[in-house]
This record gives structure tokens, C-alpha cells and sequence, in this order.
């Protein structure tokens, strides 16, 4: 299997060490020595470490533990430069095919990008550019750097032929059948100057709320959690099943060419050519930024990572890139890297804290997810005093156990994580967790899924599952019935008054004064419940938690299904529960077509808006019956512009799209 040969390779290292060594031991100073042990370890290591990322999608330390490797291997074999080049290499490029699909040629190379991560290294690679070129005004665009799979996708006079992953940069595992199930591909190229042959390079990802939806569904039915969005993108994408990638949310988006005939197909820069593969009908990204030098570069990153905390896709840097292609082609290709690239690595922000507890959680599925209950610590301008262990066979794998000192990092700058240990300052005391053997709730027997990764309590009655299926119904996401938070459900679970979701349709204001303990809350409580059962149908379907039903099957099956009689004809496992809401006088309302100030209006948002996230302006826009693209086309009304704007300011220029300031996009919303 094709993946194996970077392993065997990388065992290897340790033979030819041990031969290097002997040889350089009879003349080598004792730091050479070091040095050339050094530089062989991490290599291997670097080696383990790339065939669990791109050939088995299941990465064993975070992003930048590895980048830290990377970067000390690079500084031993600048401080060593005869024993770097004597000690057996790692391949240029890694290798990501799995032995297990069939594979298919690039007809140009396929490299990945140098990796920089700090402005003096940008600072060199805009001098290099600049050397090479004979000049300094060179023109750069700077891009999201997407955190998915790579791929490169054949056209054949305009229609959809085959799709690679980047494999070893020559070959690549043949994934066509399900590159071309992702929504929003096409299957032919239409538009301007559509080549005869071109290969288009881009990424396959998840968005942040299509891995959040998955995990959640995995977690409950005791399946192992993805690490992050792109193993779930790998890992899907090599499935046999296409179904899987609708269900799974995965995307695409381009940003790069490969071979193409005839060349003059292209236009001059690659600000124009995303523009070009726009007007093909292919998704891009949309939002890039502009620089002309190596301080300007540093401005345009940071601009670029500032917009990260608004995009919906997982980013881990920014991609700076010759804006002409014609220079990109004179500058050429390294062994391993285009000249005329760099990739920014964001740094991870990170902090290192003790392990004080770890306590286990029962989910309403069951499930007993441990939670590591930290010393408080500062981290992404939050205090951070509790991070999720996924499961038992993670505490396992990461040797993590209570009295550790631990790296935390947050996951999409989000998520609390636990990304490492510090075994130098492993305590003594500090012992291996043991898994509880029953629930720590009912105190009956848990069970173990097939891969051992998941425990359960099967006990559907279990105070703790009841408690969290009438949390997740009542939230905000799902019917909102304000002020019926964790402690009142806790109460009136204890008090017995409510067993299932239908009993909260029949609790009175006594029945609420015991969990709340005033007349007032009691009075607010019972009017929110009653308000709740004529919300939308498919919150209420989102909230009575069935298995792999989240918010988008929710709105789909309420639209098969628009009322609960019919939703209980469609699935008669669930009638019970559905026949007591319809008993208690629960009416939902069925789906409606969006009406509104600017139904049928499409908008794009870029840069910075003073006051409102893009989160917020989105869902105003959407509330008003308007829709929110990611990027510009003829098919956009208008294009809303903060601070910083990125390229898609200078496409509604050109498309002649209505550009509006925030106040402007306020003063639209307020006559609706």
C-alpha cells in the first residue's frame, strides 16, 4: 500500500543513523554527533507523525506540536548543515494515499506550500521573490488558508472527468465519485474562455457547524469524535458511500490551476483567475487581501486572520501568493514547494494549567463523556477551568491523567482542548483514571461500544438522560422556552413532576414554584411554555433528539412532514412522544416560504462591520427574508463593506453589484 512506503521509509531512518554515526564518530566533534542524532529522530519522528495526519487522517498531536517539530528540524539543520544533508531525508511531499483506492496521475505536479511563521521569514521570502524577479513592487494576494484535503479536479472540455488528492505531488488516490456529490460543484464548466483541459486545485472541508452537528450525532450513539474538521473531510472523502457527503456537510473550494491548454485560457493574475472560476461556476472563497512588500504582507495577514473568527470554515493560516501568474511561472517550483507561495501558520494560542479532576458526564443518549476540571487559566481572552476528553480511549491514547500539567489549547479558537502533557512535571501521585464501571447517575451497569471508545448507561430512565433531553428541547436552539435553564429542570426531575418531554406541557405554576421558589419566575416560566407550542415545527423535531437529526434534517423532514399527526405517521417508533405533545395542545407551525423586506434580496458581507458580527448581520439579513452568499456573482443585490474588505469589494466594483455601509444596511432592515 502506497502509505506504507513512508513508514518503511521513515523506519529506515534509524539503520542509517546508526551507520552515519558510526562513520562520524572517529573525526565529528560530540556536538556534531548530537547534532546528526538529533536531526535523524526528528525526521523520523516527523515521518510517524505525517503518515498518521495524510495517510490514515488520524493525527496523534495537535497542529502545532507539529509545527514546533518542523521548526526545531529546521533550526538543527541550519546549525548542522553537513549531517542534514548526509542523514537520509523525509519525502518532499507527504504522502496521503491510503493503499486502499485506486489512484490516478496529476498531469502537472502537485506541491504543497513552505510553511512560515513570523513576519522576518515573510520579510525573506518577499526579498527572495523580489531577487529572483528584479524588482521590489511585486503585487501579492493574500488568502484563507482552508484546513481540509487537498484535491486537484480535472475538466475535459468543460465537463467533470476526475478528482485527486495531492497524494505524493505525482499521484494522487482517484476520489471522482465522491468529489462529485459535494453540493455546488458543477458538472461542467460554463461561461468565458472555458479551457480545453484544466486542472483546478482546491480544498475539501467542513464547515464549523456541520463538525460540530456531526461530532454531536457521534458522541451520542457512542461512535469515537472526529479530532477535527479535516480528518472529518479525509476521512469521508475516502468512504465508498457518496451519500456520506451530503450527510456529512463536506464543501469544496478553489483557488489554484495546474496543467490547462490552452494556457491563454488563464487571465494575468490570481486575484483575476478566482474571478475567472467564479464566472465557471465554481465556488471560491471570495475574501483576499491585497499587498505590495514585506511589511505591507504582514498587514494583510493580520487582516486575514482577524476575519477568521467570523468565516463558518476551519482556517490555520493565510496562503501569500505572486499575484501575476505569468511571474508565478518564471519563478517555477522548488523540490517541495512552489517559489512563488509561502503558507502562514496562525500560532495556536496556548496555556499550560494542571489537571485537577476529571469527572464523567451522562449525556441524553446515555453516553459518558469525561470532562477535565482544570486549575482556571487565561486563553483566548476567556477563563478556561473545564475542556472535553471525548471519551475513555482518548485518556487512554494521551496517557492523561489527574495531577498532569497540560497544554490547552481551544479548537477553532472555540472548543477548550487538551492538546498535550508535560511529563517532565508529571507529579508523583498523580495515577492512570479508571473509567467508572457503572453510572455515575443511576448507578447501574455501563456498557462498552464495538471499538471500546465509548461507554453508555443503557438506562433510558436515568435521571441524568432525562435531565438532558428536556435541556436540549427547551434551549435556544431548539423551542426556547426562556428561563427553564438546568437547575429548574434539575428540580422538577428530582420532585417528579417531569419524566418526558410532553410532561412539561402539563406542569402548573405550583409545580414550577417548587423548582424556581418565586411567583414571579414561576409566572414568566409557565407563560414561555406555553408560548413554546407554536414554535416552528422543525425546532420541535430538532428537539426531541433523535439520532443524526440536527437542525438541516429537522427543516427537511418538516417539510415532508408538516404537522405532528404526520410526523407520527412517518415514524410510528416515535408516536408515544409525539401523541403526548399533541395531547398537551402543542400546535407547531408548519413551514411557510419567507416573506420579507428583502425576501428573494441576496447579499455579501466583507471586512470588519463596526458594530455587528457577521453572525449577527447574517442573521438580521435572514430574519428580513434576505440570504447571505460567501461570495460576489451577478446574482448579488448588495455587497456590505466594514474595515479591511477583502477582494470581494473590488468584484462588486466590477460586476457593478450596489456597495452599502453598515449604517446604510441598518437603515434597509428598519423598513422592513
Amino acid at each position: 500500500m502506497h502509505s506504507f512506503s513512508l513508514f518503511q521509509r521513515a523506519r529506515c531512518l534509524g539503520a542509517a543513523l546508526f551507520g552515519f554515526v558510526s562513520l562520524l564518530a572517529a573525526t565529528a566533534s560530540a556536538g556534531e554527533i548530537a547534532g546528526t542524532a538529533a536531526i535523524a529522530e526528528l525526521r523520523r519522528e516527523i515521518a510517524r507523525h505525517d503518515l498518521a495526519y495524510h495517510g490514515q487522517a488520524a493525527p496523534q498531536i495537535g497542529d502545532g506540536e507539529y509545527d514546533e517539530l518542523k521548526q526545531r528540524l529546521a533550526a538543527l539543520e541550519r546549525q548542522f548543515p553537513e549531517a542534514a544533508k548526509a542523514v537520509p531525508d523525509l519525502p518532499a511531499i507527504p504522502d496521503d494515499r491510503t493503499g486502499l483506492l485506486s489512484t490516478g496521475r496529476h498531469r502537472e505536479r502537485m506541491a504543497s506550500l513552505e510553511k512560515v511563521y513570523a513576519e522576518a521569514e515573510l520579510r525573506t521570502f518577499h526579498a527572495r521573490v523580489s531577487k529572483a524577479l528584479g524588482r521590489d513592487d511585486v503585487a501579492y494576494t493574500v488568502e484563507p488558508k482552508f484546513d481540509g484535503l487537498a484535491v486537484s479536479v480535472t475538466f475535459v472540455r468543460g465537463k467533470l472527468v476526475r478528482a485527486l488528492t495531492r497524494g505524493n505531488g505525482t499521484e494522487g488516490d482517484d476520489v471522482t465519485a465522491n468529489v462529485r456529490a459535494i453540493p455546488g460543484l458543477p458538472r461542467a464548466l460554463t461561461g468565458p474562455a472555458v479551457p480545453d483541459f484544466v486542472e483546478v486545485r482546491g480544498e475539501v472541508f467542513v464547515p464549523w457547524a456541520e463538525f460540530a452537528h456531526v461530532n454531536t450525532a457521534r458522541d451520542e450513539a457512542g461512535e469515537t469524535q472526529f479530532a477535527n474538521p479535516r480528518n472529518l473531510a479525509a476521512g469521508t472523502l475516502r468512504q465508498r458511500d457518496p451519500r456520506l457527503i451530503r450527510q456529512r456537510g463536506l464543501q469544496i473550494t478553489f483557488f489554484g490551476v495546474g496543467a490547462c491548454e490552452p494556457q491563454a485560457a488563464l487571465p494575468a493574475t490570481q486575484r483575476e483567475l478566482l474571478a475567472r472560476f467564479q464566472a465557471w461556476g465554481l465556488p471560491v472563497c471570495g475574501e483576499t487581501w491585497s499587498a505590495r512588500d514585506g511589511g505591507d504582507l504582514m498587514r494583510a495577514v493580520q487582516a486575514c486572520k482577524r476575519a477568521r473568527d467570523e468565516f463558518a470554515f476551519p482556517t490555520d493560516g493565510a496562503v501569500v501568493k505572486v499575484d501575476s501568474l505569468a511571474w508565478q511561472r518564471e519563478l517555477g517550483a522548488g523540490e517541495s514547494a512552489p517559489r512563488w507561495a509561502v503558507a502562514y501558520k496562525f500560532p495556536a494560542e496556548r496555556a499550560e494549567t494542571q489537571l485537577v479532576a476529571i469527572s464523567v458526564q451522562v449525556g441524553r443518549t446515555g453516553v459518558l463523556t469525561p470532562v477535565a476540571e482544570l486549575a482556571p487559566v487565561r486563553l483566548a481572552g476567556t477563563t478556561v477551568a473545564r475542556a472535553t476528553l471525548h471519551n475513555r480511549a482518548e485518556i487512554a491514547r494521551n496517557d492523561i491523567r489527574v495531577g498532569d500539567w497540560v497544554y490547552v489549547e481551544k479548537a477553532g479558537e472555540i472548543i477548550p482542548a487538551i492538546v498535550g502533557v508535560d511529563r517532565d512535571k508529571r507529579p508523583a501521585h498523580a495515577v492512570a483514571f479508571e473509567f467508572p464501571q457503572t453510572c455515575p447517575e443511576c448507578g447501574l451497569a455501563v456498557v462498552a461500544t464495538e471499538d471500546a471508545a465509548a461507554v453508555r448507561c443503557i438506562n433510558r430512565s436515568c435521571a441524568a438522560q432525562r435531565r438532558r433531553r428536556l435541556e436540549h428541547f427547551a434551549s435556544r436552539a431548539c423551542v426556547a422556552i426562556d428561563g427553564l435553564g438546568p437547575v429548574a429542570i434539575e428540580a422538577l426531575v428530582a420532585a417528579q413532576h417531569v419524566q418526558d418531554i410532553p410532561d412539561l406541557y402539563r406542569l402548573t405554576r405550583d409545580d414550577l414554584f417548587v423548582a424556581v421558589r418565586s411567583r414571579e419566575h414561576a409566572e414568566r416560566l409557565l407563560m414561555a411554555i406555553e408560548r413554546s407550542k407554536r414554535a416552528e415545527l422543525w425546532r420541535v423535531i430538532s428537539g426531541l433528539g433523535w439520532p443524526q437529526v440536527g437542525a438541516v434534517a429537522a427543516k427537511q423532514l418538516a417539510r415532508k412532514y408538516p404537522s405532528l399527526p404526520a410526523l407520527a405517521e412517518g415514524f410510528p417508533t416515535h408516536r408515544e412522544v409525539i401523541a403526548g405533545l399533541i395531547a398537551a395542545g402543542v400546535r407547531p407551525v408548519a413551514p411557510i416560504e419567507v416573506h420579507g423586506a428583502l425576501a428573494g434580496k441576496c447579499f455579501v458581507l466583507t471586512g470588519t462591520l463596526p458594530s455587528l458580527t457577521r453572525t449577527q448581520a447574517t442573521q438580521r439579513i435572514e430574519a428580513a427574508g434576505g440570504k447571505v452568499a460567501g461570495s460576489v456573482s451577478r446574482a448579488t443585490h448588495y455587497v456590505v463593506a466594514g474595515t479591511d474588505p477583502g477582494a470581494k469589494l473590488e468584484q462588486a466594483r466590477k460586476l457593478g453589484v450596489r456597495i452599502i455601509d453598515e449604517a446604510e444596511l441598518l437603515r434597509i432592515l428598519s423598513e422592513e
